[in-house]
């Protein structure tokens, strides 16, 4: 079955509260390829895919 378009977009405040983590913490793990890039969503906005922030989660064993 193909995967919707439509997958769910977080922003910052959403990951930060999801994950737990401190927004330096994530641009740092983003840095040392830890932690999934977000995406632009426009020239001064940023998001993560849901999707993406939950395959981090599976492999981390949270």
């Amino acid at each position: 079955m193909p995967q919707s378009n439509t997958a769910q977009l977080l922003k910052i405040p959403q990951v930060t509260k999801i994950t737990g983590l401190s927004r330096s913490t994530i641009y740092r793990l983003i840095k040392d390829g830890e932690f999934p890039g977000p995406i632009r969503i426009t020239r001064r906005r940023v998001a993560w895919r849901q999707d993406d922030i939950q395959s981090w989660f599976d492999s981390i064993g949270a």
